[in-house]
């Protein structure tokens, strides 16, 4: 895979990840790789190769209301990305990249397979949106510090439905009556909605590659757009953090990364 020898991080950087809780790698991955991986999403949507998830099984507002109902079997995500061809394989394990997430987190880094590691796709009339929330609401591990890593195969904004975070919001300390059951900023609360006032959408194009802090709220709207949007993230762990045995995060193997 041809990445340019931009790492290490420079000290800026890493200050901007530890004091945004994201930050911004534009124009990371070449294009003829963004292709190649968009190649693999569109064939396996096509055939429906599995696992995939729909839009009818997340649920979330808007959503059809069943896989046999119109849009029913709109793919929200390919799962399993790492497994399912070796340019997703590639850039996984990249070695530029790997780099940078080891100054992040300052330690080696391990590839967990339970969570991410998939092609976000987000359709045209179906693509729902997805309110505000942090990934580790869901993951279990010994400390919540964790690095999610989007890559952006084509063009995304707010307008077919490109990520949104908060900055710094990995920081902030939370009452209980802020989030509702599944663990979602209410959006009735006033803490909350000067939150949603602070947030941003930036426009990311192909092959720009986003690290975000497992903490970080973010947030993403519907696609407007007439052509599906295709995204592919993995999440990476630092060696001395590992999953808590027994749950999801521990279920589905790791890869460990030098």
């Amino acid at each position: 895979m041809n990445i340019p020898n931009s790492a290490p991080l420079s000290a800026s950087q890493i200050a901007q990840f530890e004091a945004d809780g994201y930050l911004i790698l534009p124009r990371m991955v070449a294009p003829a790789d963004c292709e190649r991986m968009l190649a693999v999403t569109n064939d396996h949507l096509a055939r429906a190769v599995p696992p995939l998830e729909y839009e009818a099984e997340v649920g979330y507002e808007g959503a059809p209301a069943s896989l046999d109902a119109p849009g029913g079997r709109t793919a929200r995500r390919l799962r399993a990305a790492w497994q399912r061809d070796a340019c997703f394989h590639d850039w996984a394990e990249n070695p530029v990249l790997v780099s940078g997430l080891k100054q992040l987190l300052q330690e080696d880094v391990v590839l967990t397979l339970a969570h991410h590691n998939c092609i976000m796709t987000k359709h045209p009339h179906f693509g729902t949106a997805t309110g505000w929330h942090r990934d580790i609401r869901y993951w279990s591990y010994t400390r919540p510090n964790l690095i999610s890593v989007w890559l952006a195969l084509g063009h995304e904004e707010a307008g077919n439905g490109a990520l949104k975070f908060i900055p710094g919001s990995h920081r902030i300390p939370l009452a209980p009556e802020q989030m509702d059951a599944l663990d979602f900023l209410r959006p009735e609360v006033p803490q909350n909605q000067a939150l949603f006032a602070q947030g941003v959408a930036p426009v990311l194009e192909q092959g720009d590659v986003v690290l975000f802090h497992s903490k970080l709220f973010h947030a993403a709207g519907r696609n407007d757009s007439d052509r599906m949007k295709a995204s592919v993230v993995f999440a990476y762990r630092g060696a001395s953090n590992p999953p808590v045995q027994g749950t999801r995060s521990a279920a589905a193997g790791e890869v460990a990364l030098s």
